[in-house]
C-alpha cells in the first residue's frame, strides 16, 4: 500500500490496549495509535506507552485535554427540568475541571453539558457554590463537555495535564501530539513553540477555529475535524458546509 493516501487514526481504550487488538492494527495499516488525555491519567499514560512500544511498531500520537471545560461527577443522574443543580456541592458530588473555571463561570450563564440534552442556568454565586436552575432535562454523567451558550470563557489552552504529558511525550520519544480545541492563531504558534520538532495535529472543534481557520492554516499543516464537538458551535447541519469550505481553504493554502 504504498501509494495509499487514506491516513487511519485509531484511539486506545481500556478494551483495545491489548496485544490482540495492537496486531490487528498492524494488520489493518493503521498508520498512527492515539492516546486521548482527556481519558487517561498520567499514569496510565506511562504504562500505555511502555505497554504499545513493547508490542507495537505504529507511531503513538498522545491527544491533549486542551481548552475545554468537563464534568467531575461521582454519582451518574437524571435531572428534570426546574430542578436544582449545585456545582462544588458539599458532598462534592458535582464540580468542573479544570478546576479555576469555576471562578469564570457567571451569573445568569447557560452551561450546555454532555450530549443528552442537559442544559442549566446559573442563578446564583455563593462562595465556590454555583446554583443552576436546569433549563433542559438531560443525564449528568462524568467527563463530559460543558459548553458556555451565552459567551465567550477564556480558558487555558492547555491543562497542567496536559503539559506534563508532553514531557513524558518527549522522555519517551512520541513524535506526534494532537491539540485539542483550538482555538486561535495564538494556540497554534504557543502550541508550535512547545513542540518545535515534532509532528502536529490540530483539531478543528470549534466555530473561533472556523472563522480563523484562513490564518491557522498559515502556520500547521495537519488538521482533524471534530464533528461531535463542533456541534456544540454549529448546527449538526451545517457542519458538511463548514467541513467543505475548510477543505477548500486548506486546499487553496
Amino acid at each position: 500500500m504504498k501509494n495509499k493516501k487514506i491516513k487511519i487514526i485509531c484511539t486506545l481504550g481500556p478494551s483495545t490496549l491489548n496485544k490482540k487488538f495492537l496486531k490487528f492494527a498492524k494488520k489493518n495499516n493503521v498508520n498512527l495509535l492515539r492516546l486521548n488525555m482527556s481519558h487517561l491519567s498520567e499514569k496510565n499514560l506511562i504504562k500505555s506507552i511502555k505497554f504499545i512500544k513493547k508490542n507495537c511498531t505504529i507511531p503513538i500520537c498522545i491527544d491533549t485535554e486542551g481548552a475545554q471545560i468537563r464534568t467531575k461527577v461521582k454519582k451518574e443522574k437524571f435531572i428534570k427540568s426546574g430542578k436544582i443543580l449545585i456545582i462544588n456541592d458539599i458532598q462534592k458530588n458535582f464540580h468542573l475541571y479544570p478546576e479555576y473555571i469555576s471562578e469564570r463561570i457567571k451569573l445568569n450563564d447557560l452551561l450546555d453539558i454532555g450530549f443528552n440534552n442537559l442544559k442549566v442556568k446559573v442563578i446564583k454565586k455563593k462562595g465556590s457554590k454555583i446554583i443552576c436552575k436546569v433549563i433542559s432535562s438531560g443525564k449528568l454523567e462524568n467527563n463530559k463537555g460543558v459548553h458556555v451558550v451565552n459567551r465567550k470563557i477564556k480558558i487555558d489552552y492547555l491543562t497542567q495535564k496536559d503539559l506534563k504529558a508532553i514531557e513524558t511525550g518527549k522522555k519517551y520519544k512520541i513524535r506526534n501530539f494532537a491539540l485539542s480545541f483550538t482555538n486561535s492563531v495564538k494556540d497554534v504558534l504557543d502550541f508550535n513553540r512547545l513542540l518545535p520538532s515534532q509532528s502536529k495535529i490540530f483539531k478543528i472543534e470549534t466555530l473561533n477555529a472556523c472563522n480563523d481557520f484562513h490564518k491557522i492554516i498559515k502556520y500547521a499543516d495537519n488538521f482533524l475535524i471534530d464533528r461531535g464537538d463542533l456541534s456544540k458551535d454549529v448546527k449538526v447541519e451545517n457542519i458538511p458546509i463548514f467541513q467543505r469550505k475548510l477543505f477548500k481553504m486548506k486546499q487553496i493554502g
